[in-house]
């Protein structure tokens, strides 16, 4: 299981502190399909056509800078307990500035705050995903993306793409009184150490 930490906060680079990480807008879709559009290639991404990007618009996170969005990603549900990283793409000027970490952590701590027991993606590069604490795994460990999506796709049964996982600890919450105090009465939430 990872040790992922909720609440990872990922340092900031001089050139990057105006950057948000934070959830997709509804007005924001063609900003994402854009992004993802001009990044097939050198992004390693699948093609996603507007309407479909339009539909999972709440699904999706942006790295989004004071007038652009400058990466995204978003978080699907395959299954009960199953989520993917879908679409993740940092635009070519913001690369190697660690906004791609700052996007792939926010959505750990998300599939960890949604109740996801595990978080996988396909990827061509799994560099990234591995220093976060995911693993390589046979493709045929993930039967849900199979039946989701890879039946269809072109390159089904010769797929260049790595599989990867991570098992994710769920978010455990201990509930204590406060002390008595004017607000008497109310209570503190602090995560349970396990």
């Amino acid at each position: 299981m990872s040790d992922f930490v909720p609440n990872l906060q990922v340092a900031s680079r001089d050139n990057d502190r105006t950057l948000e990480v934070r959830p997709a807008a509804p007005n924001e879709a063609e900003d994402l399909f854009r992004l993802i559009t001009d990044n097939l290639e050198n992004g390693h991404l699948l093609p996603r056509p507007l309407g479909e990007v339009v539909l999972h618009v709440p699904s999706f996170l942006v790295a989004a800078g004071s007038t652009e969005v400058v990466g995204c990603a978003e978080l699907a549900r395959l299954g009960p307990g199953l989520a993917e990283v879908r679409s993740l793409v940092v635009a070519d000027t913001h690369r190697n500035q660690g906004i791609g970490t700052r996007l792939l952590s926010r959505m750990i701590e998300t599939a960890q705050g949604q109740g996801y027991k595990k978080l996988c993606a396909f990827v061509y590069d799994p560099h990234l995903f591995i220093r976060l604490g995911f693993s390589i795994v046979p493709h045929t460990w993930l039967p849900e993306k199979i039946s989701t999506d890879c039946h269809r796709c072109v390159w089904f049964r010769r797929c260049l793409q790595y599989a990867v996982a991570l098992e994710l600890k769920p978010i455990e919450v201990c509930l204590l009184y406060t002390s008595p105090s004017p607000r008497d009465g109310l209570l503190s939430r602090m995560p349970s150490s396990a």
